[in-house]
């Protein structure tokens, strides 16, 4: 079988470029610029391309497969080429529903959480000595890659996005994956990019509903008012509502789980994780596993990266990076830490960089999501308004929509002065993006501001 990628340096092509290979295809792949790790892990199993661009000379009838990412354009020359033979082209989550469409599927969606229960899973199924598929959108401790496709599993653990499969292939990805046991974390607007109504996103998730196999099942959060209206539409499934599961936090501030008289103490914390914890509980109880084997296995799970990770603490501070970006995932994460050190002042730090978060019409969606943090910062970049060829906000639209007590930067080095003038006695810093604040080094700033 010979496969060629276009576009392979992305996040999941790379990895799925990774794990064919190991599967013994002949993989080759092209891209016109390629970052780390991609580059690294791609030269590494000898699959980086030699020179950087395009190359439709390189398409030819000997290709059994193309696989095409959501980097190329409609017009990327590769795919011109690949439409010219004919060639059977597929988006990286329809070839992942091919790899696994004989195994049981166990997918996760959502608009928030979905990385967090993914990685729980895995972690579980992992330590418990289950071999399984899987594929989730970040770097998990204890997992060399983000895919993994062997022909003896049963299993395919799989992280199921909203967003599109590929310029050609407008379907939300988590429409391919048909799963026989699904997972709902919540429904909160996001990519109004391709969903440009509440209505039009809401209506994915029930296509999604819709799309687990007959006798399947569907483990949904309760208290989502948007999942109460369609959770039950598929009658051809079991529907089960979870919700947190019941903890207590002892002396220590550690979370804890009584378990038939055993206490379990949890490595992560936050209501939102202890919805998380059970999801994750459900889905491998389907797998196989026995409750107390879960509780047994969770205690070590602390978390995927950039998912309310510590980056460094003292004995009366703390800095956490989150990869939150939508409004309730910043809502959910600030509580999770307040809950966390209510006695400490918390410093939270949202950067606005989705286009989703840039536009001028989602942004009032913001409106006192950080109200639970001591010190609310918006920070956004200009260049990266211009680069995603967006209009430009002005910072007392950003400063009102998320309510008038919210301080806004728009320059790296002015939001760094701020917070190292800072008194971090007693004070947690919560910095969320999915990127990096044009370039913060948030290890060596940590070291900077938290002292030993």
């Amino acid at each position: 079988m010979k496969i060629h990628f276009i576009a392979i340096g992305g996040a999941a092509m790379h990895n799925l470029a990774i794990a064919l290979h190991k599967k013994g295809y002949d993989v080759s792949g092209s891209d016109d610029e390629i970052f780390e790790p991609s580059k690294s892990r791609l030269e590494k199993h000898g699959l980086l391309p030699k020179n950087f661009g395009w190359f439709p000379e390189n398409i030819n009838a000997e290709i059994n497969i193309i696989i095409l990412g959501m980097h190329a354009r409609q017009d990327n020359t590769e795919l011109l080429r690949a439409q010219e033979l004919n060639l059977k082209i597929y988006s990286y989550p329809e070839y992942l529903y091919e790899q696994t469409k004989n195994k049981k599927r166990i997918v996760v969606g959502g608009s928030h959480g979905k990385t967090t229960i993914t990685s729980m899973i895995m972690h579980v199924l992992k330590n418990k000595g289950v071999n399984f598929d899987y594929m989730v959108g970040a770097n998990i401790k204890g997992f060399d890659t983000m895919v993994q496709l062997e022909e003896k599993n049963k299993i395919a653990v799989i992280e199921g996005d909203e967003y599109l499969s590929s310029p050609i292939d407008l379907t939300p990805k988590f429409h391919w994956y048909k799963p026989d046991v699904a997972i709902l974390t919540g429904i909160a607007w996001d990519h109004i990019n391709v969903f440009p109504t509440f209505d039009n996103y809401v209506s994915q998730f029930e296509i999604f509903i819709k799309s687990i196999c007959k006798n399947g099942k569907l483990f949904w959060f309760e208290d989502d008012e948007n999942l109460q209206k369609i959770a039950n539409k598929n009658p051809n499934i079991k529907s089960q509502a979870y919700n947190k599961y019941k903890y207590f936090i002892d002396e220590k501030s550690e979370v804890c789980v009584n378990y038939e008289n055993k206490i379990y103490k949890m490595s992560v914390f936050g209501d939102h994780n202890m919805q998380n914890i059970n999801a994750a509980r459900l889905a491998c109880l389907e797998a196989g596993v026995c409750e107390q084997d879960f509780w047994e296995t969770i205690q070590t799970f602390e978390g995927a990266a950039k998912r309310l990770q510590l980056i460094k603490e003292n004995n009366s501070s703390s800095f956490y990076i989150d990869f939150a970006h939508a409004p309730s995932k910043l809502k959910a994460t600030i509580n999770a830490l307040k809950q966390k050190h209510p006695q400490r002042k918390l410093i939270a730090c949202i950067e606005l960089h989705t286009f989703s978060s840039l536009q001028k019409n989602f942004i009032p969606q913001y409106k006192d999501c950080m109200i639970n943090a001591d010190v609310a910062i918006v920070y956004y970049n200009h260049e990266v308004i211009k680069h995603k060829r967006l209009p430009e906000i002005k910072e007392s639209f950003v400063k009102a929509s998320f309510g008038n007590e919210t301080m806004v930067f728009t320059a790296t080095d002015t939001l760094k002065d701020y917070l190292s003038s800072q008194n971090f006695d007693s004070t947690d810093l919560l910095m969320m993006s999915s990127g990096n604040f044009n370039g913060i080094d948030f290890v060596k700033f940590a070291e900077e501001i938290i002292k030993d």
